[in-house]
Parts: C-alpha cells; structure tokens; sequence
C-alpha cells in the first residue's frame, strides 16, 4: 500500500495545532486564576519560567527518548501527561502545584514540539520544504489566535474551561492514530548531542532564540508600549492584533519564496527587514494609529517568518536522528528566548521611554542579520556547503 505524504503531513499538522489552540487557552486561564488568587505579577511570571525551563530541560532528551520507545508512542505519552497537567491544575490549586504542573506541561510540550516539527521536516518532500513549513506555521498562528476566542465563549471560571483544554490536547491522539505508523522514524543514535547542534547551524537555531525572544516580548510589552504613547487600551490591543494577523497572513509567500532562493541568505533578508520596519516604528508611533497599525502588520509577518524558513534551512541540513536533534535545539532555544525576551526589553522599555522599544527590537533583528550574514560571508570564503554530522570545535 502506497504512504500518502499528504495524510503524513496533515496529520502532524492538526496534532501540533490542536496543542497550539490549548497552549493559547491554558496560559491566559492561568494567569486569570492566579489574579483571583491575589498573587502578585512576578510570581506568575515565575510560574511561566517554570515552563519554560521544563522544555529546556526535556528538549536534549527527545531524541534518545525516540529511539527507545519511537515516536509515536513518546508523542502519545507526552500527550497524555499534558492532559492530566490540565485536569491537576484544576484538582490541586495553589502555587506550589501550579509551578510544578506548568514545569510538568512545558517539559512535554517541549517534547511534542520537537517531535512534531521534526516530523514535518522529515516528511516534507525536499523541493517544497520552505511551503510545507509556512503551512504549518500558518496553521498554529491560527490555532493561538483561535484560544483566547474560545475562553471568551467558554468563561475562564469553573471546570469547563479545563475541561474543554484537555478534550483539544486528547483530540490529538486521533491524527496520532491515522498516521502515527507512517511517522519518520529514528533509528540510530544522533552523531552529536543535542547541544552542539545549537552551533551546527545557528543561523536557524539563533532564528528560534530571536523569534521566541521578540515575539513573546512584543506580545507583552507592545500594549503597555501604546498606552504610554497615549493610545486608548482598545487601540493597544487592536495593534496586537495586526501584528497577530500579519504572522498568519504572510507565511505562505515567503515560505514559497524559500524554495526558490538560498534560505540562509533569505533569513538575512527578514532580519534586516524586520530592523528597519522596528526603526520605521519610532516615526510612525508619532503620526497615529494606522500608519502605527500598518507597520506593525508587516512587521509581524515577516519577522514571524523567520521562524518557519530556519526550520526549513534545518531540514535541509540533517537527516534522521540528527534532524531530531537540530529541532530538539531549535525548540530549546525557542524557550530560552521567551524567558530572556521580556525582561530584557522590559529593561530596554525603561531605560528609553517611549523610544525603548522600537530600539531593543532593532538591536535584537540587527544582531541576528549580523549573525547570518556573517555566516553567509564565512560559508563564501570556505568555498563549500556545510553538511550534516559537521560540527564546529
């Protein structure tokens, strides 16, 4: 019987979006209940960290994991174990249990992520790597985008929100079930650890450390950013909005356009991009809402693509286990940067006022240009490509 790769895909697709959607409503839940509670900002912000060091922590042992019990089935406990996160979060209330669930929730999402992706990656036919990944980045965007429209509907008291969080995650064991036999497999050990393929291939891992830094940076600073400018709160939200919707919007094309060009040197293209449309922003701050509106929705569309074209540039590194290590690296340093973005534009916001943070959005694009180009210049002067299993010292 003939795989078909388009069920393969699809099926990957709908597992990591049904997690994106309860991502999307677990965290704003979270953070309301812990408010009730009367507990302060910063300890919610500790419990968020938790998570994150969780997927840091998890992420380096996904590949060996795999090989062991192979990865439908590591997917199936990580999704398991997600659920019963959901439903104890409900069950044992109080801020020790919720650090150590979200620690809990973080280390397996870390691990469905990189699992996931790896499995797209793998099953993307090579010469349609770029749109396969714009696809499913379109697809999860859109899946965050769907959770807090579906707390509204549902309210964030009680236990039907949890309720509805675990049913989304336990939907995933059905595109699990479809095709999880037809999943790539790994079938030996990775040459490397998974840390040295942090600089196997920075310019898509350091794509991941940028895009989880500034997008989740963005996320929670650009509203208070508008206020101070002077924007009634419904505009500041309307903002992030635009920036939301230019990250679903714009990921097919340039996805597209990755297939035809040099994707290290496309990445070069964004992050320069993405600095000017940031530098661009300390004008148009200043004349209203919409010029304000327009720039910030280019903005989120081609910075957001920066995260899609390094995990194609990744696939097209490495294969096999390897490649399960490169995305188990790529997600790693995803959770690093959502941990280290905020509070460094945060302090970035401080020191500059109302400039801070179109400034500290243009030093973190400028940074990474910097960094692929430099790349780019040094693969030029080497005269050769690198390959998978090539490592620096």
């Amino acid at each position: 019987m003939t795989t078909n790769p388009f069920r393969i895909l699809a099926a990957a697709i709908a597992l990591v979006t049904l997690v994106g959607v309860s991502l999307s409503v677990s965290a704003p839940l979270l953070a309301l209940e812990m408010e009730r509670w009367g507990i302060s900002a910063t300890i919610s912000g500790m419990t968020i960290t938790a998570a994150g060091i969780g997927t840091v922590l998890a992420a380096p042992l996904v590949p060996r994991l795999a090989l062991r019990l192979g990865v439908p089935v590591l997917l199936g406990a990580a999704l398991a174990i997600s659920a019963l996160a959901m439903i104890a979060f409900y069950l044992l209330p109080g801020v020790l249990w919720l650090t150590l669930f979200r620690f809990t929730l973080g280390a397996t999402i870390g691990v469905i992520f990189s699992l996931s992706e790896y499995w797209i990656a793998a099953a993307a036919p090579p010469a349609r790597r770029g749109l396969v990944m714009a696809i499913y980045a379109t697809a999860l965007y859109a899946g965050f985008a769907a959770g807090p429209l579906m707390l509204s509907t549902l309210g964030t008291t009680g236990a039907l929100p949890y309720l509805a969080t675990v049913a989304i995650i336990l939907v995933g064991f059905v595109p699990l079930r479809l095709a999880g036999r037809d999943a790539p497999r790994i079938d030996a050990q990775p040459s490397a650890p998974v840390l040295r393929f942090v600089l196997a291939a920075p310019s898509a891992t350091f794509a991941a450390l940028m895009f989880g830094a500034i997008e989740t940076a963005v996320v929670t600073l650009l509203p208070v950013h508008n206020v101070r400018l002077g924007f009634a709160e419904k505009d500041a939200a309307l903002l992030l909005s635009a920036f939301a919707l230019g990250n679903v919007l714009f990921q097919i094309p340039i996805g597209y356009l990755s297939d035809l060009m040099d994707r290290r040197r496309l990445l070069a293209v964004l992050a320069t991009i993405s600095a000017l449309l940031s530098g661009a922003i300390l004008h148009v701050q200043v004349i209203g809402f919409w010029p304000f509106a327009a720039v910030v929705f280019v903005l989120g569309g081609v910075s957001g693509a920066i995260y899609n074209i390094g995990l194609a540039h990744l696939g097209s590194r490495f294969v096999g286990a390897d490649l399960a290590s490169a995305n188990a690296a790529f997600v790693m340093l995803y959770s690093v940067g959502l941990m280290i973005g905020p509070p460094l534009v945060g302090l970035g916001m401080e020191a500059g006022d109302k400039f801070g943070l179109p400034f500290a959005l243009i030093a973190g694009f400028g940074a990474y240009a910097g960094l692929v180009l430099t790349r780019i210049a040094r693969a030029a002067g080497e005269g050769k490509k690198p390959v998978s299993g090539q490592f620096p010292p």
